[in-house]
């Protein structure tokens, strides 16, 4: 497994010149981790410019630590809500790594970043002769698209005509220059890898297709950069007499989960814990389907998943995540968590909580309800995007559903919220495990042209402990510096 590309030097040093004349700087990943390594000249140019502009210089601004800022931010430790008791009817503290200050208001923009920038850096990638291709049922192909907006690189995104109205309309809005709307919703993802084919034979050598579902550099840029947030958040706020005891995570593409990887090896007795709508079970019961939950859960195990590394799955049933919704966001669900004794920051606070956002918090309930966690258990979990990129979801629950009104409020406050169970859970053995690792073969070995050595070897542990060694952006980091000093 080659995670760092031949040298195509012909390739590279057009797209170092390129660079140079466009006036982008790569952040390394180092920098991207600890944003104090950022240059003072950056952080300066940075305070004149929006979290979402289409500026180079915001390539410093893929990282979990942005201040919480629309305009002219520097960084700190990171974004978090923590939710209370009060909210969530159980005694273990639950905290979410808030994804809305990255810019396109989602983390994916790092995950694309991880896929992307190693291979252009070593000229595996020619922006001036290919079409970097990002497909994905929403966030990763707008991190993706703008990625290569930021590099002056031309992308394609591919997504399901059915994810929301503000997802195309941004991606119009930046310039993409294609976006391919796909049959269905969030689980249609075999019809985006069927299009993904349909390019391939169509443009050959036109095009470089970076599929987060079996990309390794979503997988470890989710493990460094996410992973080491959580523990220092966790090491800097709530360590004193307590653990680290879940990691709470969707497996859309499973690069988000891989952070759990990286938490595992400090704090070895936590438990990671995948979560997926209820209406699409895949790792619960190898079940289909189709769902209403935005940014999780499809038909197949990503190729990219350490299902080795999952200790727990929990479904959650995407009508309790859009009531809630509702409840987080209309002002009668305000006055309601109010009246139960919520705190006003918190209810502030749940703007950043998207659609997904809201799924993994029922989840991570799921899981302190079915461990017996106590004050002394603290569960993180991500809030990949907020609402700002739902507010027609809004919008067609008030036509379906009619006005939100006080009553509906209480229902959902105590159905939904202090009524969540342990019922739709698994805990998953070896057995489990490896027959979750081996559902993969259906989709990559059947289906996308893998091996069944290719898919042995994700069972090995020292594989994964290669993936996600230091070494590896330790190596990015040098090719990256490179790049930037024009190739010396």
């Amino acid at each position: 497994m080659k995670l760092v590309p031949e040298i195509n030097n012909d390739v590279l040093r057009n797209s170092i010149a390129h660079a140079k004349q466009q006036d982008i700087l790569l952040p390394t990943f180092a920098q991207q981790k600890d944003p104090t390594q950022v240059p003072a000249s950056i952080r300066e140019r940075l305070r004149d410019v929006g979290l979402w502009d289409l500026d180079p210089v915001n390539l410093f601004r893929i990282t979990w630590k942005n201040e919480a800022v629309e305009h002219g931010g520097g960084f700190g430790e990171g974004n978090w809500v923590e939710f209370p008791s009060s909210l969530t009817g159980v005694d273990a503290t639950i905290v979410g790594i808030v994804g809305k200050w990255f810019p396109t208001g989602a983390h994916k923009v790092g995950a694309a970043y991880g896929c992307l920038v190693p291979r252009l850096v070593t000229g595996a990638f020619d922006p001036a002769a290919q079409k970097a291709v990002w497909p994905s049922t929403g966030n990763y192909c707008r991190g993706g698209a703008y990625d290569c907006a930021l590099l002056s690189c031309p992308a394609v995104a591919i997504l399901p005509e059915g994810m929301s109205r503000e997802r195309f309309e941004w991606l119009r809005e930046i310039g993409t220059d294609e976006i391919i709307a796909t049959p269905g919703t969030e689980s249609n993802v075999k019809e985006i890898y069927d299009m993904c084919w349909q390019l391939r034979e169509e443009r050959g050598d036109g095009i470089v297709i970076f599929n987060q579902f079996e990309e390794f550099g979503n997988a470890i840029w989710h493990y460094h950069m996410t992973g080491s947030v959580i523990d220092e958040i966790f090491n800097n706020h709530y360590a004193e007499g307590r653990r680290l005891s879940a990691y709470v995570s969707a497996t859309g593409s499973a690069g988000t989960i891989a952070a759990g990887d990286y938490l595992r090896t400090q704090h070895p007795s936590i438990r990671v814990v995948a979560t997926e709508a209820l209406q699409c079970p895949t790792l619960l019961q190898f079940g289909f389907g189709e769902h209403r939950i935005e940014g999780i859960g499809d038909k197949h195990v990503p190729w990219i998943h350490n299902v080795r590394n999952t200790d727990f799955v929990a479904a959650v049933d995407d009508e309790q995540t859009m009531q809630l919704m509702r409840l987080f966001n209309e002002d009668e669900g305000h006055e309601c968590l109010r009246r139960e004794g919520v705190d006003d920051d918190t209810i502030e606070s749940l703007g950043q909580i998207g659609i997904s956002g809201i799924c993994t918090l029922v989840a991570s309930i799921k899981a302190a309800r079915y461990y017996d966690m106590d004050s002394r258990d603290v569960i993180f979990t991500q809030l990949t995007d907020s609402m700002e990129l739902y507010a027609s979801r809004m919008r067609e629950m008030h036509d379906n559903h009619g006005p939100y009104t006080t009553h509906l409020a209480d229902q959902h406050f105590g159905r939904f919220l202090q009524g969540t169970t342990t019922d739709y859970v698994r805990e998953l053995n070896y057995a489990d495990r490896k027959a979750l690792h081996n559902f993969k073969y259906f989709t990559w070995v059947e289906q996308q042209g893998r091996s069944s050595e290719e898919l042995r070897q994700l069972w090995d542990e020292d594989f994964w402990r290669g993936i996600f060694s230091q070494d590896v952006v330790d190596e990015w980091d040098r090719l990256i510096d490179a790049f930037n000093s024009g190739g010396k």
